[in-house]
């Protein structure tokens, strides 16, 4: 027999399940379909977004809900963080990480795929939409989603 999970909780796992399933794959298919590499900075801000993702979908399908969602936003709220660090870098405001990062996808030899890789500078906007750069939007969509779903797990009873 299952536990009814209150009408808040659930929106704050759909959310918690839907935000980072929608920031990785906008980040694959700017990555794949538009050959925007990422730089270390953008993984970086990748794998709290896995995190989230799995406690989200985990959230659906044990007890207890609100724990398991909980973390989900604190990850999605640390991807935001990050995100918010990178576009500081990219703007020139503070100084960055000092490596840069290589896509070495190519076939055949390691080291001439490694040497034939592109290298992706943390400080370049590749990519900018309404004059943010996909960290700035990581920034803000993460972290107000991240809040609202603390927001709505505080409204709902136990599960």
């Amino acid at each position: 027999m299952s536990v009814p999970v209150p009408a808040p909780i659930r929106a704050a796992r759909a959310l918690a399940l839907l935000v980072p399933a929608g920031a990785l794959a906008g980040a694959y298919i700017g990555q794949y379909g538009f050959h925007l590499y990422p730089c270390e900075m953008c993984w970086w801000q990748r794998y709290p977004h896995f995190l989230a993702l799995a406690l989200a979908a985990l959230a659906f399908l044990r007890a207890p809900v609100r724990p398991l969602v909980a973390v989900a936003a604190l990850a999605i709220l640390t991807s935001g963080l990050i995100g918010g660090y990178h576009a500081g870098v990219e703007m020139g405001w503070w100084e960055g990480v000092t490596t840069c990062a290589t896509t070495a996808t190519q076939g055949g030899n390691p080291l001439d795929a490694i040497m034939a890789a592109p290298v992706i500078r943390c400080d370049v906007v590749q990519f900018a939409f309404l004059g943010i750069s996909m960290a700035g939007w990581n920034f803000l969509v993460s972290t107000a989603s991240a809040l609202a779903i603390l927001f709505l797990i505080g409204f709902g009873k136990k599960a």
